[in-house]
C-alpha cells in the first residue's frame, strides 16, 4: 500500500484527466501558472542582467570612490600612498577634470566645435582604476606629448579620425581673455593643438559622448595647476563596499594635516549615479508586482475549478464525513489539489523560464532573420546581446511566491467543503 496520506491520494485521483469542464479549467490553470512563472523568471533575469552590466560599465570608467579636497590637491602623492595601503583598495590614480572647447581643423569645409569634458590621467596608473586602456577601438592608447583620446560618439560628432589635429581651449583661457578685456587688452586666447591618437568605447554612451582624455601634465597646464590635481579616483575589490570603505577612509584622511574633517570629501559611485540606479530598482520592483498578476489570474482559475469540484462532489464529501472524516482532512483534500496544480505549474514554468533565458540571444537572432526586425537594437541599448543574470534569491521568491498564491487560491473552496455537514450534504442526493 502507498504511504501517502489518503487525502493526497484522493486529490491525485480527482486530478486525473477526464473529459469534463473541471479538467479543462485545471489544465488551463496549470498553463497559467507555468507561463506566469516563466515570464517572471525571464523578465527579472533580463532586468538584473541590465542592472549588473550597467553598473559594471559605469564603474569601469568612473571608479568606486572619488576623493577631492577643498581646493586643488597639492600633496596628492602622499594621499595616494595612504589610500593605497587601506584594506580592500585595488587601485588609486590622480585626475584633472574640467570642460574644454574643442574645434576641428579640417582641410575643407567648416570646422566643428564641441564642448566636452577633458580628463587628465596618469597613463601608468589608469589601468588600475578604469577600463580605458582596454577600450581603444581605433588608434592606440597614447597620450604622450599633445596626444588626445576621444570617445566614439565625440569622434562621430566632430568627424575626426586618428591622426587628425584639433584645437583645444580651456575655461582658464577664456577667463584670462575676459580679464584682459577689462584691462583693454584685446588679445584673443590661443588654443593648444592636439593630435587624436585614439578613439575609445567604454560601453556606456554617456561617457563616449562626454569625455576626451589627455595626459595629467597637459590637463594641469590647461588649468594652471602646476603639480596639483583635482582629486583621486579609487577602485575597490568589492564595489558594493564603497560606503564602508568611505567610512574607514574618512578618519584616516582627516589626519593628513587637515584639522578639519571636511578637508577631504569622499563620494561613492552609487551617489554619483543614484538617479539611474534608483530608476532601475523601481522598475524591477514594479515588474515584480505587475507580472505576479499573471499568476493571480491562474490562481482564479484554480479557485473556479475547486468551487465547481466541491459542488460536484457534495455527496462524496457528505459520505466521507459520515464515515468519520474530519473537517481538517476534507480541507486538506482540496488544498492538496491546488498544491499539486501549483507544484506542477511552478516546475514547468521554472524549466521553461530557464530554457528561454539560456537561449534568449539565439531566439533574437532567429527573429531578426525571420522577420528582418531587430527586437533589441544595439544602437539604442548599447548592448551587443541581451544581458541576463539568474539570481537564486530571485528565483526562490518567484517560485515560492507563486506556490503560496496557488495554495491560497484553494483555501476558500476547501474551507467551504470542510464546513459541509453530512446530513445537509446527503439530504438532496
Amino acid at each position: 500500500m502507498s504511504k501517502l496520506p489518503f487525502e493526497l491520494l484522493m486529490a491525485l485521483r480527482y486530478l486525473r484527466p477526464r473529459r469534463t469542464f473541471v479538467s479543462v479549467i485545471t489544465v488551463i490553470s496549470i498553463l497559467g501558472v507555468m507561463l506566469g512563472v516563466a515570464v517572471l523568471i525571464i523578465v527579472i533575469s533580463v532586468m538584473t542582467g541590465f542592472d549588473r552590466q550597467l553598473r559594471d560599465r559605469i564603474v569601469g570608467f568612473n571608479a568606486h570612490l572619488r576623493i577631492v579636497a577643498d581646493g586643488p590637491m597639492e600633496d596628492y602623492r602622499s594621499v595616494m600612498e595612504v589610500v593605497r595601503r587601506q584594506p580592500g583598495v585595488k587601485g588609486v590614480a590622480p585626475y584633472v577634470l574640467g570642460q574644454v572647447l574643442v574645434k576641428t581643423q579640417p582641410e575643407e569645409g567648416n570646422p566643428r566645435v564641441l564642448a566636452p569634458v577633458v580628463r587628465g590621467i596618469d597613463p601608468r596608473l589608469e589601468g588600475s582604476v578604469s577600463v580605458l586602456p582596454k577600450s581603444i577601438v581605433a588608434g592606440e592608447y597614447d597620450v604622450k606629448g599633445r596626444g588626445l583620446l576621444v570617445g566614439r560618439s565625440i569622434a562621430d560628432r566632430l568627424d575626426v579620425n586618428v591622426g587628425d589635429r584639433v584645437a583645444v581651449y580651456s575655461v582658464r583661457d577664456f577667463e584670462e581673455w575676459e580679464e584682459g578685456r577689462k584691462q583693454n587688452k584685446e588679445e584673443a586666447p590661443l588654443a593648444d593643438d592636439y593630435v587624436v591618437r585614439g578613439v575609445f568605447d567604454v560601453g556606456y554612451h554617456e561617457y563616449n559622448d562626454l569625455f576626451v582624455v589627455t595626459s595629467l601634465a597637459n590637463a594641469q597646464d590647461m588649468y594652471r595647476l602646476d603639480d596639483s590635481v583635482h582629486g583621486l579616483i579609487v577602485t575597490l575589490d568589492d564595489p558594493d563596499q564603497a560606503n564602508a570603505a568611505r567610512r574607514e577612509l574618512g578618519p584616516v584622511l582627516a589626519g593628513l594635516g587637515h584639522a578639519d574633517p571636511g578637508g577631504f570629501q569622499i563620494s561613492t559611485w552609487m551617489e554619483e549615479n543614484s538617479t539611474i540606479l534608483e530608476a532601475l530598482i523601481v522598475e524591477k520592483s514594479v515588474m515584480y508586482y505587475l507580472l505576479f498578476f499573471i499568476v493571480l489570474v491562474a490562481a482564479f482559475g484554480i479557485t473556479s475549478a475547486l468551487i465547481t469540484f466541491v459542488v460536484q462532489k457534495t455527496r462524496e464529501i457528505g459520505m466521507l464525513k459520515a464515515l468519520g472524516g474530519t473537517r481538517g482532512q476534507v480541507v486538506w483534500l482540496f488544498l492538496s489539489q491546488s498544491l499539486i496544480v501549483g507544484v506542477v505549474g511552478v516546475i514547468c514554468g521554472f524549466g521553461l523560464g530557464m530554457l528561454a533565458v539560456s537561449y534568449r540571444n539565439e531566439f533574437l537572432h532567429f527573429m531578426r532573420r525571420a522577420t528582418g526586425f531587430e527586437l533589441f537594437p544595439a544602437q539604442i541599448y548599447n548592448f551587443s546581446e541581451l544581458p541576463a543574470l539568474i539570481v537564486p534569491g530571485d528565483i526562490a521568491v518567484i517560485c515560492g511566491g507563486s506556490l503560496v498564491i496557488c495554495l491560497l487560491a484553494g483555501l476558500l473552496p476547501a474551507w467551504n467543503a470542510g464546513r459541509l455537514k453530512p446530513v445537509e450534504a446527503l439530504r438532496y442526493e
